[in-house]
Protein backbone atom coordinates (compact mmCIF):
# COMPACT_ATOMS: atom_id res chain seq x y z
CA UNK A 1 0.00 0.00 0.00
CA UNK A 2 1.32 3.41 -0.95
CA UNK A 3 1.86 5.92 1.81
CA UNK A 4 0.22 9.30 1.60
CA UNK A 5 2.18 12.14 0.06
CA UNK A 6 1.65 15.74 -0.91
CA UNK A 7 3.06 17.81 -3.76
CA UNK A 8 1.70 21.33 -3.18
CA UNK A 9 3.28 24.69 -4.04
CA UNK A 10 1.92 28.06 -2.94
CA UNK A 11 3.58 31.23 -4.23
CA UNK A 12 2.93 34.95 -3.98
CA UNK A 13 5.09 36.94 -6.34
CA UNK A 14 5.29 39.15 -9.40
CA UNK A 15 5.17 38.11 -13.04
CA UNK A 16 8.59 38.49 -14.66
CA UNK A 17 7.23 38.43 -18.22
CA UNK A 18 3.96 38.45 -20.10
CA UNK A 19 2.32 35.02 -20.37
CA UNK A 20 2.96 33.10 -23.57
CA UNK A 21 -0.20 31.27 -24.70
CA UNK A 22 0.22 28.46 -27.22
CA UNK A 23 -1.80 25.48 -28.39
CA UNK A 24 -0.64 21.89 -28.78
CA UNK A 25 -1.22 20.17 -32.14
CA UNK A 26 -4.42 18.62 -30.75
CA UNK A 27 -5.74 22.04 -29.64
CA UNK A 28 -4.97 22.03 -25.89
CA UNK A 29 -4.09 25.47 -24.55
CA UNK A 30 -0.82 25.81 -22.63
CA UNK A 31 0.46 29.03 -21.06
CA UNK A 32 3.92 29.64 -19.60
CA UNK A 33 5.22 32.59 -17.62
CA UNK A 34 7.67 33.42 -14.88
CA UNK A 35 7.10 34.50 -11.29
CA UNK A 36 9.69 36.04 -8.98
CA UNK A 37 9.52 35.67 -5.20
CA UNK A 38 11.65 37.71 -2.80
CA UNK A 39 12.79 37.31 0.77
CA UNK A 40 14.92 39.53 2.94
CA UNK A 41 16.66 38.99 6.25
CA UNK A 42 19.08 40.71 8.57
CA UNK A 43 22.41 39.10 9.30
CA UNK A 44 23.97 38.95 12.77
CA UNK A 45 26.11 41.99 11.94
CA UNK A 46 23.00 44.05 11.02
CA UNK A 47 23.27 43.88 7.23
CA UNK A 48 20.04 43.47 5.29
CA UNK A 49 20.26 40.79 2.61
CA UNK A 50 17.80 39.96 -0.17
CA UNK A 51 17.28 36.86 -2.25
CA UNK A 52 15.10 36.49 -5.33
CA UNK A 53 13.96 33.15 -6.72
CA UNK A 54 12.56 32.77 -10.24
CA UNK A 55 9.92 30.13 -10.96
CA UNK A 56 8.69 28.75 -14.28
CA UNK A 57 4.89 28.38 -14.25
CA UNK A 58 2.79 26.28 -16.64
CA UNK A 59 -1.01 26.33 -16.93
CA UNK A 60 -3.16 24.07 -19.09
CA UNK A 61 -6.56 24.22 -20.82
CA UNK A 62 -9.09 26.85 -19.61
CA UNK A 63 -6.73 28.04 -16.89
CA UNK A 64 -4.10 28.71 -19.58
CA UNK A 65 -6.53 30.81 -21.59
CA UNK A 66 -7.47 32.80 -18.48
CA UNK A 67 -3.80 33.46 -17.75
CA UNK A 68 -3.31 34.72 -21.29
CA UNK A 69 -6.19 37.20 -20.85
CA UNK A 70 -5.72 38.36 -17.23
CA UNK A 71 -2.00 38.37 -16.53
CA UNK A 72 0.67 40.87 -17.52
CA UNK A 73 4.28 41.45 -16.59
CA UNK A 74 4.68 43.02 -13.14
CA UNK A 75 1.28 41.98 -11.74
CA UNK A 76 1.21 40.41 -8.29
CA UNK A 77 -0.23 36.89 -8.24
CA UNK A 78 -1.09 34.23 -5.68
CA UNK A 79 -0.90 30.76 -7.20
CA UNK A 80 -1.23 27.15 -6.17
CA UNK A 81 0.04 24.13 -8.01
CA UNK A 82 2.42 21.21 -7.97
CA UNK A 83 6.10 20.98 -8.80
CA UNK A 84 7.25 18.78 -11.66
CA UNK A 85 10.67 18.01 -13.09
CA UNK A 86 11.21 17.54 -16.79
CA UNK A 87 14.29 16.30 -18.63
CA UNK A 88 15.20 17.08 -22.21
CA UNK A 89 18.20 17.13 -24.51
CA UNK A 90 19.39 20.68 -25.22
CA UNK A 91 20.54 22.07 -28.56
CA UNK A 92 24.11 21.35 -27.50
CA UNK A 93 23.28 17.66 -26.99
CA UNK A 94 23.47 17.86 -23.18
CA UNK A 95 20.79 16.32 -20.96
CA UNK A 96 19.00 19.05 -18.96
CA UNK A 97 16.43 18.97 -16.18
CA UNK A 98 14.12 21.85 -15.29
CA UNK A 99 11.63 22.36 -12.49
CA UNK A 100 8.19 23.73 -13.34
CA UNK A 101 5.12 24.51 -11.30
CA UNK A 102 1.95 23.23 -12.90
CA UNK A 103 -0.66 25.73 -11.77
CA UNK A 104 -4.04 24.60 -10.43
CA UNK A 105 -5.48 27.92 -9.26
CA UNK A 106 -4.55 31.59 -9.02
CA UNK A 107 -5.65 35.00 -7.77
CA UNK A 108 -4.52 38.25 -9.39
CA UNK A 109 -4.07 41.19 -7.05
CA UNK A 110 -5.19 44.63 -8.26
CA UNK A 111 -2.40 46.97 -9.26
CA UNK A 112 -4.23 50.14 -8.27
CA UNK A 113 -4.66 51.40 -11.82
CA UNK A 114 -7.92 51.86 -13.70
CA UNK A 115 -8.43 52.72 -17.31
CA UNK A 116 -8.40 56.48 -17.68
CA UNK A 117 -7.15 57.13 -14.11
CA UNK A 118 -3.63 58.43 -13.66
CA UNK A 119 -1.41 56.73 -11.11
CA UNK A 120 -0.99 58.87 -8.00
CA UNK A 121 -4.39 60.54 -8.20
CA UNK A 122 -6.95 60.20 -5.40
CA UNK A 123 -9.10 57.88 -7.53
CA UNK A 124 -6.08 55.67 -8.19
CA UNK A 125 -5.39 55.41 -4.44
CA UNK A 126 -9.01 54.39 -3.84
CA UNK A 127 -8.71 51.77 -6.59
CA UNK A 128 -5.66 50.24 -4.92
CA UNK A 129 -7.59 49.71 -1.71
CA UNK A 130 -10.75 48.36 -3.30
CA UNK A 131 -9.31 46.48 -6.27
CA UNK A 132 -10.88 43.02 -6.26
CA UNK A 133 -8.83 39.88 -6.63
CA UNK A 134 -9.67 37.65 -9.58
CA UNK A 135 -9.79 33.90 -9.17
CA UNK A 136 -10.71 31.80 -12.21
CA UNK A 137 -12.18 28.97 -10.18
CA UNK A 138 -13.68 30.91 -7.27
CA UNK A 139 -15.41 33.85 -8.93
CA UNK A 140 -18.50 35.26 -7.35
CA UNK A 141 -21.55 35.21 -9.63
CA UNK A 142 -21.61 38.49 -11.50
CA UNK A 143 -24.66 40.67 -11.41
CA UNK A 144 -26.20 41.70 -14.70
CA UNK A 145 -25.53 45.35 -15.44
CA UNK A 146 -28.78 47.12 -14.55
CA UNK A 147 -29.00 50.87 -13.98
CA UNK A 148 -29.35 51.86 -10.30
CA UNK A 149 -32.73 53.54 -10.84
CA UNK A 150 -34.17 50.31 -12.30
CA UNK A 151 -32.95 48.26 -9.31
CA UNK A 152 -34.53 50.65 -6.81
CA UNK A 153 -37.94 50.60 -8.56
CA UNK A 154 -38.17 46.80 -8.74
CA UNK A 155 -40.22 45.05 -6.11
CA UNK A 156 -40.99 41.36 -5.87
CA UNK A 157 -44.59 40.29 -5.59
CA UNK A 158 -44.82 36.95 -3.72
CA UNK A 159 -47.60 35.84 -6.09
CA UNK A 160 -45.19 36.09 -9.05
CA UNK A 161 -42.86 33.45 -7.60
CA UNK A 162 -43.67 30.08 -9.25
CA UNK A 163 -42.85 27.90 -6.22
Amino acid sequence: MASRSLNRVILIGNLTRDPELKYTPNGTAVCTFGVATNRSWTTQDGQTKEDTQFHRIVAWQKLAELCGKLLTKGRKIYLEGRITYRSFVGKDGQQRTIAEIVMDDFIVFGDGKRMGVEAGSEESKDAAVSAPAVSPTHQAPSETAVPEETKADESVNPEDIPF
